[in-house]
């Protein structure tokens, strides 16, 4: 069966390019958020294997949004993912309980090692 993965990012064109990357790799996407505050609610909803986490976002941002999935879940698997030069925010994200990073613009193979790594 498919791993369940949330994607979250304020960009709905970042959404399409991952989502785009999962799907050609045999995941299923169920579901996307556009902020923090969605991705909780989303969480909640979906269950998912694991959720991909955009840092900066209006509403409730990435790392906010993270601790509050650990609440709901603390084996919860999330992959943050950061613009260039974001590199204290990742470290707060990973020390909050992130599973790993991955850097836009997105490599697909980087994505899917990061996934499958942090899913295995």
């Amino acid at each position: 069966m498919a791993h369940k993965i949330l994607i979250v990012d304020d960009a709905a064109f970042m959404r399409m390019m991952i989502k785009d990357i999962l799907t050609k790799n045999g995941y299923e996407v169920v579901g996307e958020a556009a902020d923090g505050a969605q991705a909780v609610e989303k969480y909640k909803e979906h269950q998912p294997d694991l959720v991909t986490m955009d840092i900066t976002m209006p509403e409730m941002d990435g790392i906010s949004a993270l601790k509050e999935i650990k609440k709901i879940n603390p084996n919860a698997k999330i992959i943050m993912c950061s613009a260039m030069g974001q590199q204290a925010m990742v470290i707060d994200a990973i020390q909050a309980g992130a599973k790993d990073f991955i850097v836009k613009p997105f490599q697909a193979d980087r994505v899917i090692e990061a996934i499958s790594k942090t899913l295995s």
